[in-house]
């Protein structure tokens, strides 16, 4: 029988990536479509108890809301894996966000074109709290489309900051998304290493 070399065993990573955004934009089904567990979720139904609170307009058939967080995994090679952490998008839940981003590296910021003005307060916590971060554009069914280029110059995004567009729906759009933050996360790292090391 042969020895087994412990020291061959590939080294394994994990990464935590926070996915947040504004109220119905697509952070819990971009967690369920690419988890490869069953995802957690913190989901409670939407009462009349909500009304004069939460801003329901502009999503009237959405049944469920996040109320703490959406817990996911994905294994993007063998050497890592990425622990996906959703926020919940009402406002009234964003104290919890302090707690979710702590040892994340970097974030995926999914925005619904037809609700921008949600996506700014988004974008600017994660400034504030200088978390690298991505976005991704939902395109939904019917919903106006834009290039990356025209909501960069809407949200006021720096050049640095990937832009992309995504269907959280679809297992392949996301995962392309989530591969694009970890590629961002190590051009973060990479260029942080540089400064420190000059």
């Amino acid at each position: 029988m042969d020895s087994v070399r412990f020291d061959e065993a590939p080294r394994i990573a994990s990464t935590k990536i926070i996915v947040a955004g504004g109220f119905g934009v697509g952070k819990t089904t971009l967690v369920g479509a690419v988890s490869e567990i069953v995802p957690l979720r913190t989901e409670a139904l939407v009462t009349t108890e909500s009304v004069g609170i939460d801003d329901m307009d502009s999503t009237p058939d959405k049944a469920t809301t996040t109320v703490a967080m959406d817990f996911g995994r994905i294994t993007l090679s063998n050497d890592l894996v990425l622990y996906l952490f959703g926020t919940p998008g009402q406002r009234r839940f964003w104290f919890m966000w302090d707690d979710l981003i702590r040892g994340a590296v970097d974030a995926i910021v999914i925005v619904d074109t037809g609700r921008l003005e949600d996506s700014f307060s988004v974008v600017d916590y994660f400034e504030a709290k200088k978390l690298p971060f991505i976005v991704a554009i939902n395109e939904f069914d019917g919903g106006q489309r834009y290039t990356p280029d025209q909501i960069r110059e809407a949200l006021a995004i720096s050049p640095g900051i990937p832009i992309m567009t995504i269907d959280a729906r679809e297992r392949e759009s996301a995962k392309h998304a989530l591969i694009r933050v970890a590629e961002f996360a190590l051009e973060q790292l990479t260029a942080t290493s540089r400064i420190e090391s000059a």
